[in-house]
């Protein structure tokens, strides 16, 4: 009786987006605050960082090859039971990587944790798009891309400060009571969106082969680095995930009710929204996950200062998202998603130029671009994205989404990792033993070579992004006649 009554309240479709906000940066927060954890995790458990780094890979690997199922399944099954579903193997998870006592066992409940994350992750956007009408669309859905964006690049930041004052443990222990909390409220604010009489099949082949083809595939770009871009298990991976994917696509065109329907990208706004979004995530993990290592290896940071510095991108994120989300339902989203992104080209490229005299007010002046920047492209992007689609395929879109936005930050972290090793190994190349003023050196100067990539990727979507027209009507007339 009490869930009815808080259902009929006139504004349930904030305390929607509330609750779904809660698992969104839950979700995303422990895609990246691991990263800051890694070497305090690789001493209590005596591993070294290639193996503890299967704790990041293993949880983003899982994401993103379940989030378009989960889209998929939430269409068929319903949101609300997905979602909720979502909520409780997160918690779950995220407590026995607490109660973790070696790395096998981390890894594996991570992965674990992850499948609950792409259930939450997959179905937040739709649920939201779905609460609201559409000249609120662009202030909702601003919210939620700020709520993921925040949850993706605060990990590092409060990664940094928990572990520093309490222990790596409580990473994944704070999710404990908030998932808690994320359940009930879940219960007794979402719709029950039951499925309809005529229950569509669910494509379970291309279900197997789209899951596979993504985990080959982000494992070959995730570890070439490590293993050597020629080795067997990298080719490998590469070959059987572009098999495995084109398979797919080829088959998803065939079937009655696909999985994916590949028609959603003949909507102009909804194709360029996910390349630009990916880009854009590209761009901004290059600097999420060499930061960190350059500052406390380099500089020698605390972890509580590195912590504090990387705090003020999603500070200036929530402040500045909000409003460009509601701007959008003013003026469009070109000019700012497109003046976000050249703007965080900006402070990439700011970020090229530090030495290892700068001053902690000086490196800020590069976050603070990096987070007006992001504040202003993701909340018009993402009412960009979602508002462009039919409303009975919301799942689907957000997953696709979703998804965009988590191979984003592998790739950007794959490049950043990739192009510094080589460029620092290439500058201490014929030094036997090399100083520490040299090592320092050599750092600085492949961390430059990343953000100037990033400044470049950044700008490259920027351009992409201007081509984005406004919702046709007859672009929907296309998907839903499809």
């Amino acid at each position: 009786m009490a869930a009815a009554s808080i259902r009929e309240h006139p504004n349930i479709r904030w305390f929607i987006l509330l609750t779904v906000s809660v698992g969104t940066f839950m979700s995303t927060l422990d895609s990246s605050i691991v990263n800051v954890a890694l070497p305090t995790i690789s001493t209590a458990f005596k591993t070294d960082l290639q193996t503890l780094q299967w704790v990041v890979t293993g949880y983003l690997l899982t994401i993103s090859s379940l989030l378009p199922i989960f889209g998929r399944l939430a269409d068929i099954l319903g949101r609300k039971r997905i979602f909720s579903i979502g909520f409780i193997i997160f918690t779950v998870g995220s407590a026995l990587c607490g109660l973790s006592t070696n790395v096998f066992m981390l890894i594996g409940f991570r992965v674990f944790q992850a499948l609950g994350a792409s259930m939450l992750m997959a179905n937040s956007q739709a649920i939201t798009v779905a609460a609201f009408s559409p000249h609120e669309r662009g202030r909702a859905l601003g919210l939620t891309g700020t709520t993921v964006a925040l949850g993706s690049l605060t990990g590092p930041a409060l990664g940094g400060i928990i572990v520093g004052l309490v222990g790596w443990e409580y990473i994944f222990y704070i999710n404990v009571p908030i998932g808690i909390i994320g359940f009930i409220a879940s219960q007794i604010i979402l719709p029950d969106d039951k499925p309809t009489e005529e229950r569509e099949p669910f494509d379970v082949y291309g279900a197997f082969l789209f899951s596979i083809g993504m985990v080959a595939l982000l494992f070959a770009i995730n570890n070439g680095e490590d293993y050597g871009w020629y080795s067997a298990p990298i080719l490998l991976g590469i070959i059987a995930g572009f098999i495995l994917l084109i398979s797919f696509f080829v088959i998803e065109q065939k079937v009655k009710a696909p999985m994916i329907n590949l028609s959603l990208y003949k909507i102009k706004p909804f194709a360029i929204g996910n390349i630009s979004g990916f880009l854009s995530f590209v761009a901004t993990f290059c600097n999420t996950m060499l930061m960190p290592f350059v500052l406390q290896h380099s500089f020698n940071w605390s972890p509580e200062k590195i912590g504090l510095l990387m705090a003020t991108f999603p500070v200036v994120m929530a402040i500045i998202a909000p409003t460009s989300g509601y701007l959008s339902d003013k003026i469009g989203p070109v000019f700012l998603t497109t003046g976000g992104l050249v703007i965080t080209g900006i402070g990439l490229f700011f970020l090229a130029t530090l030495n290892i005299k700068s001053p902690f007010w000086y490196i800020m002046i590069g976050t603070i671009l990096m987070g007006l920047g992001s504040g202003m492209f993701q909340s018009p992007n993402n009412s960009s994205v979602m508002g462009a689609v039919p409303r009975h395929m919301l799942g689907t879109a957000g997953g696709l989404n979703a998804l965009v936005r988590n191979v984003g930050m592998v790739v950007g972290t794959t490049l950043a990792v990739s192009v510094f090793d080589a460029r620092q190994n290439r500058i201490l190349t014929g030094l036997t033993k090399p100083t520490l003023v040299q090592q320092v050196s050599a750092s600085l100067s492949a961390y430059h070579t990343v953000m100037i990539i990033g400044g470049v990727v950044a700008l490259i979507a920027a351009f992409l992004s201007m081509s984005r027209k406004g919702y046709l009507a007859s672009d929907l007339n296309k998907v839903q006649r499809s």
